[in-house]
């Protein structure tokens, strides 16, 4: 430790210089401790976000993906699940691996149509309120939402009327399927809505998804990109962008928001 002395003072008047710093710097001690300790809790509260924010994270990448989230899904407002194909593909896995014998079959007259299944796996009696929001599913999903129409065709049958074997000198393309016997037909509404459901979004017709949430998003048709208005749906309820990308109709916008 070096000590600096003022030649113009003497010994007695130096070391009182000193011992004068050595008073103030004590008094300083207690502020510094208290500065210290202020900072210590600023660093544990700190820390305890990062590793919530850490757990949270670890939690909504563990969670477990059902087998229906690969599928266009929505829960009735009777609590029926029901289950469409996205494309060709998804359809044709759909009726192939998941139609199970007291299933309700839905598909739009329109090119284009998704099969939407009701999903009965205790042999219910499936009530009309969750019939029509098949068919609004359906018909939202199918080429008459990008087209602008507000309502359209759409008819069920029963499992054992959809097959894969076409009439002969006839060929079925991936995701198509014959259908035989009598068809049940519905007038179906286009309209949908969004919501964040069990934290899992979830796109279905305005009925079943108000029934399941407080909070929901309609939407209609219109020129917005979908990764745009998935971008402002995201804001306003949460979720993951790919996941709204994935539930959205086409070329959608939002309506209004309910709470």
């Amino acid at each position: 430790m070096e000590v600096t002395l003022v030649i113009t003072k003497s010994v007695e008047q130096n070391a009182e210089t000193y011992f004068e710093k050595a008073k103030k710097a004590k008094r300083k001690i207690p502020g510094v401790k208290k500065t210290i300790e202020e900072q210590k809790q600023k660093l544990g509260v700190a820390q305890t976000k990062a590793e919530d924010a850490a757990a949270a994270k670890e939690k909504k990448i563990i969670r477990k993906k059902e087998w229906f989230e690969k599928f266009r899904w929505c829960y009735s407002s009777t609590g029926f699940l029901v289950v469409g194909g996205r494309d060709a593909t998804t359809n044709e896995i759909m009726i192939k691996k998941h139609l199970d014998k007291n299933d309700r079959v839905f598909h739009a007259e329109l090119p284009g149509s998704p099969f939407i299944v009701i999903k009965n796996p205790d042999h219910k009696e499936i009530d009309e309120e969750t019939s029509m929001e098949a068919a609004i599913i359906c018909a939202s999903f199918s080429k008459s939402w990008k087209s602008g129409r507000t309502t359209a065709e759409v008819y069920w049958v029963t499992p054992e009327q959809v097959s894969k074997e076409a009439k002969s000198g006839e060929y079925l393309a991936k995701g198509s399927f014959m259908i035989y016997g009598k068809r049940t037909f519905i007038t179906a509404k286009i309209n949908l809505a969004v919501c964040n459901y069990q934290d899992r979004i979830m796109c279905g017709p305005v009925s079943a998804i108000a029934h399941h949430a407080t909070r929901y998003l309609e939407l209609v048709q219109g020129e917005s990109k979908v990764s745009d208005t998935a971008k402002k749906i995201q804001k306003i309820i949460g979720g993951e962008l790919d996941e709204i990308i994935r539930a959205l109709p086409p070329d959608c916008t939002i309506k209004k928001e309910k709470k």
